[in-house]
């Protein structure tokens, strides 16, 4: 049996979209790893893919939106003990006449103000990203 170190890190991308001073969450699904934990959109970057593509698929895919990915803003690695990740955090942008968020293969979405950013709320490969992200909201506030 092999641990997390030994093994390559997933690739994951994921969105900080910030809309009226809110950014868009999602809640992972019962069953999956971390349930329950509110996250940034996006999911795993395929083998071979580019992971800006592969956020378009995920959003699509998982709330139903279509969106513009723009620079990186956050690259942040976590080892958890049966794997370690590797997270891309972009701006996203929804693309003109794209749908509201909904929960297709989520268990939830919800806009946060700066406020609603617990750390405890997040899985620990977010957490990094939370401050940065408070930061940006605060000038809406």
């Amino acid at each position: 049996m092999t641990d997390a170190s030994s093994r390559p890190p997933v690739l994951v991308a994921a969105a900080v979209l910030v809309e009226e001073g809110r950014v868009l969450l999602t809640q992972r699904k019962r069953g999956t790893h971390l349930a329950g934990a509110w996250e940034f959109p996006g999911g795993k970057v395929e083998p071979g893919e580019d992971p800006r593509a592969a956020l378009v698929r995920e959003l699509h895919e998982e709330i139903g939106m279509e969106v513009s990915v723009g620079d990186p803003v956050e690259v942040t690695f976590h080892r958890y003990p049966e794997k370690s990740v590797l997270l891309l955090f972009f701006v996203v942008t929804r693309a003109p006449g794209s749908p509201d968020p909904q929960a297709l293969d989520v268990a939830d979405v919800k806009w946060a103000g700066p406020g609603d950013l617990h750390d405890e709320l997040f899985p620990p490969a977010d957490v990094a990203i939370l401050s940065k992200v408070r930061a940006l909201l605060a000038p809406h506030r």
